[in-house]
């Protein structure tokens, strides 16, 4: 008794001194590790880009993000907390990374509180949740020192892959508060002016009037002789015979760390000095654009003379009143799979519209990056743009039409390094000030193959609203131009931030698991129904050959057979049960696995590196003393 008495008491010992020593070591692991971080997960959701980081650091402003997060009431909503907290920790992560420039205040706007009329003042969107009405926010405040504030109304989980381009880019703007300044210089009426033949002004192309809301936009008349000075992009509509002076310029423009968005085209249709909406304009659609020997210079090649068609992306036209729609090789609806997934600008979009498009191909040997951001499918092949000048029916189109299965770049990013177009400065331009090729950040180009993208028939419609003009978009060809625009205009840092991976991490040894186990289960089904067609076919035959006053009676030899089947049936059922309790096995194997895995081992992982972290220290210590 005394003996088992003693036991007991040196396991409770045992068991108390095994807690104190995971304390102390926890305790002592929280000091020897204070600001060390390690990002074990497969994509890296905890680490923030190079770009990012660099924002972070050379942070002009001191930021305040005021992070709502109702916690009572989303208490019931496990898979959106765990979103919350992913979001929370990388906001804490833009703290840790800023020199203390940057600072993190999380609130917890409780129905009825006073925090919750400050988010509703804010602007942010409460979501009605349960039965009783109340309202979950997620939303973020950011504000500076000069009282200029943006607002992310609601942080949707769908949009998690753009959340750091997001947060980088608000910190940022509120850091560098002042307006951007937009350059455009267009060869079309993208401000048409008064005409008499109307009896009313025609309006600007809803795309100027964004970029006019977002930019300071100024206007660069096509045969201007200087480029102004100042601009932080420079956007080219249609940029047709331009002079060597002007194209020196943009070129001395972009080697100097200018960015430039550019759209060319092998068949602009909106350069035709009337409406672009009037179907029967296209007839006289003409002229090509490109940028010469600039795209040389800049390692892409564009061929003036051909338009892309594609099978797949062809959009329905009416050909005329009352006849059937028809599609059209040359005017194209660019769906999701055709959009760069991993950039932020086009990674969202579901639809852009394109016309009578050329295309960019990247020069063999040119040392630059060449991104495509939206790309034809597969079903594509170059037209001639001859054809569609005065094309009537588009089903000609047709005609000799043959896939070549090769995809093609309709607008593209340039990054990299660039040399000068231009061996010398022109006369006329002081040769001190000549730049032969760009700075260690390298250029910064986007580049259209078509014009018509921007025009109004092909993403926006307009209705008249008790005297006011609405505007509705049907695709996200805006949408696309506005983001890139964005981007250009922000630090090259904010430029290079991609769309990250997804933090929902299915389990995917559970899955193929499950999966086996279902097929397993199907072939088994499988089997007792082919068993059981045999086996009705064989007492049919055997029914056939009875008397007819024998019918209703079955003999002994069907008795058998039929016992036999429901004897297998039950055999079989048991071979489904001990599928679904082998799954169930594997499953539950699977996670005391990754429960030991977790519990335990990590731990002691963890412990084990602090004592050698610490030991080390120690020692440089030491040898810094001596």
């Amino acid at each position: 008794m005394m003996e088992q008495k003693n036991r007991s008491l040196i396991s409770a010992g045992t068991l108390v001194l095994l807690a104190v020593l995971f304390v102390a070591l926890t305790i002592l692991s929280s000091v020897l590790l204070k600001g060390v971080r390690f990002d074990l997960t497969e994509n890296k959701l905890y680490t923030l880009t190079e770009g990012t980081r660099n924002i972070l650091r050379d942070l002009d402003e001191p930021v305040t993000l005021h992070l709502y997060f109702s916690e009572g009431v989303s208490r019931e909503l496990p898979q959106f907390r765990s979103y919350a907290r992913w979001a929370a920790e990388m906001l804490e992560e833009f703290a840790a990374r800023s020199g203390g420039k940057l600072t993190l205040k999380q609130v917890d706007p409780k129905p009825f509180s006073p925090e919750e009329d400050q988010a509703a003042q804010y602007g942010l969107q409460g979501v009605p949740v349960g039965t009783v009405g109340d309202k979950l926010y997620f939303g973020l405040v950011g504000t500076n020192s000069l009282d200029d504030q943006q607002v992310m109304p609601f942080l949707q989980p769908d949009k998690e892959k753009f959340l750091e381009y997001d947060l980088a880019r608000m910190v940022s703007s509120l850091s560098r508060p002042q307006h951007k300044t937009v350059g455009l210089m267009s060869s079309l009426d993208m401000t048409p002016g008064y005409d008499p033949a109307i009896p009313r002004i025609p309006e600007n192309w809803v795309i100027y009037q964004q970029l006019d809301q977002l930019f300071d936009l100024q206007e660069i008349p096509a045969d201007t002789k200087i480029l102004p000075a100042g601009l932080e992009l420079l956007i080219l509509v249609h940029p047709k015979d331009l002079s060597e002076d002007m194209l020196y310029q943009i070129d001395q423009y972009v080697l100097r760390g200018g960015r430039v968005l550019a759209f060319m085209d092998p068949l602009a249709e909106a350069d035709t000095g009337g409406d672009a909406n009037d179907p029967t304009s296209r007839m006289n659609a003409g002229g090509s654009s490109s940028l010469g020997l600039l795209l040389q210079s800049w390692g892409v090649e564009f061929d003036a003379g051909m338009v892309i068609g594609d099978r797949a992306y062809a959009l329905q036209v009416s050909p005329g009143v009352g006849q059937v729609p028809v599609r059209h090789l040359g005017i194209l609806s660019v769906k999701t799979d055709g959009m760069n997934a991993t950039d932020v600008a086009s990674a969202d979009l579901e639809m852009v519209n394109f016309s009578s498009a050329g295309w960019l191909v990247p020069a063999v040997d040119s040392a630059l990056n060449f991104e495509p951001l939206v790309q034809t499918s597969n079903s594509a092949a170059p037209i001639e743009a001859s054809r569609l000048r005065f094309l009537t029916n588009p089903q000609e189109l047709d005609k000799g039409f043959e896939p070549t299965g090769d995809r093609y770049a309709l607008a593209a990013r340039i990054t990299g390094p660039a040399r000068s177009a231009f061996a010398q400065a022109p006369e006329g331009f002081a040769a001190d000030e000549y730049v032969k090729e760009s700075g260690p950040g390298g250029i910064q180009v986007v580049l259209f193959g078509d014009t018509d993208v921007l025009t109004d028939r092909l993403w926006v419609q307009k209705q008249n609203f008790l005297g006011q003009t609405v505007v509705n978009s049907f695709a996200d060809n805006g949408t696309l131009v506005v983001n890139i625009a964005d981007q250009l205009v922000g630090s090259p840092d904010l430029i290079g931030i991609r769309a990250r991976a997804s933090t929902s991490r299915p389990f995917t040894r559970v899955d193929a698991l499950r999966l086996s186990a279902e097929a397993q289960f199907r072939d088994t089904e499988e089997r007792l129904q082919r068993e059981l067609d045999e086996t009705e076919r064989r007492l049919t035959e055997m029914q056939s050959l009875r008397q007819d006053g024998e019918l209703t009676v079955l003999n002994t030899e069907q008795q058998d057979e039929l016992q036999r089947f429901l004897d297998r049936k039950l055999e079989i059922r048991g071979e489904l049960r001990q599928v679904q309790h082998d799954l169930t096995r594997d499953i539950e194997a699977l996670g005391m696995r990754l429960k030991f895995v977790n519990i335990m081992l990590v731990p002691v992982l963890i412990i084990i590196a602090a004592l050698l972290f610490g030991q080390y220290r120690r020692k440089r210590c030491a040898g810094g003393v001596r």
